[in-house]
């Protein structure tokens, strides 16, 4: 994903603290709108997922599951997806539908 597309530390802490959050057993959304014209991602893998290794792998999961969604999620939004315990040992189809089930909870993918 471009860089473009990631939060700085700033705006990383206005959506964590202003945000709104859905979630779900294996990962949590967090979003704010931004006002701009683009969307903004950060991903988060805390060390309850597990060492470096499985943190890394539910981010890769969770960053391909939005990169995937990215023409269908409206402009304007700061968006954290926080991988959950089991993320990091979940099959790419349920990090997937995950992802799916929570940005169509918080109405942030258009039916395009």
């Amino acid at each position: 994903m471009n860089r473009a597309y990631s939060l700085r530390r700033d705006d990383f802490q206005r959506v964590w603290d202003d945000g709104k959050a859905w979630s779900h057993p294996l990962l949590i959304v967090r979003a704010r709108a931004n006002g701009m014209e683009r969307c903004r991602f950060g991903f988060v893998a805390g060390k309850k997922v597990g060492k470096a290794v499985a943190r890394n792998r539910a981010k890769r999961l969770l960053r391909e599951a939005i990169r995937q969604r990215l023409p269908a999620i409206p402009p304007g939004w700061d968006i954290i997806v926080i991988a959950r315990r089991g993320a990091a040992q979940a099959e790419f189809k349920d990090v997937d539908a995950a992802i799916e089930k929570l940005l169509q909870r918080a109405s942030l993918l258009c039916n395009a």
